[in-house]
């Protein structure tokens, strides 16, 4: 019985130990990660617009071949919505809608997730010249974790931030084709 208080004193210990810190960790995040595209410009953004093409390159999206996808609105355009649902857990369920284009230059896209956790995060991707027909394709989110959750901020550069990497090395396998 002696062994069992201790091990829930520790646990107990651990988790407001936790609490605590999350208290001083800061709750906005920011990632963004970049690549450079051995194509046009134009070609590169007129691919990224489009958030199906994201069936193609986006870690998340192809982290459940089976999940359910829906549509609203006309794909490359603001107010497009794409609602995805996955059962066996690897994507969750929300949804993203494109809020904002700057042709040729900029996507915004709002991220509204359901599950596993509640939240809203904000994409970006941008296009710009590189050298000769190089483009440099940026890619980042940022949000707000609510206490205490936003003890995950102090991991999500890393762990978000290779998943931007992966999905920006199959955004350039596919156009550099």
């Amino acid at each position: 019985m002696k062994i069992i208080l201790t091990i829930l004193a520790v646990l107990a210990g651990i988790i407001v130990l936790l609490l605590i810190v999350a208290l001083f960790v800061k709750k906005e995040y920011e990632v963004r990660r970049e690549i450079t595209v051995n194509k046009p410009r134009s070609e590169v953004f007129n691919y990224i617009k489009f958030i199906k093409n994201q069936d193609f390159y986006n870690k998340w999206v192809m982290a459940d071949p089976n999940m359910k996808k829906t549509y609203a609105g006309v794909d490359g355009t603001v107010g497009f919505r794409y609602a995805w649902d996955s059962k066996d857990g690897n994507a969750g369920q929300g949804e993203e809608e494109i809020t904002n284009i700057t042709e040729g230059e900029k996507i915004n896209i709002e991220i509204r997730f359901v599950r596993p956790f509640e939240g809203i995060g904000l994409t970006e991707m941008t296009t710009s010249p590189a050298n000769g027909d190089q483009t440099r394709v940026s890619w980042g989110m940022k949000g707000v974790s609510k206490y205490p959750m936003n003890i995950s901020n102090l991991f999500i550069g890393g762990m978000l931030g290779k998943d931007l990497e992966t999905s920006l090395n199959n955004l350039k396998n596919i156009l550099e084709k």
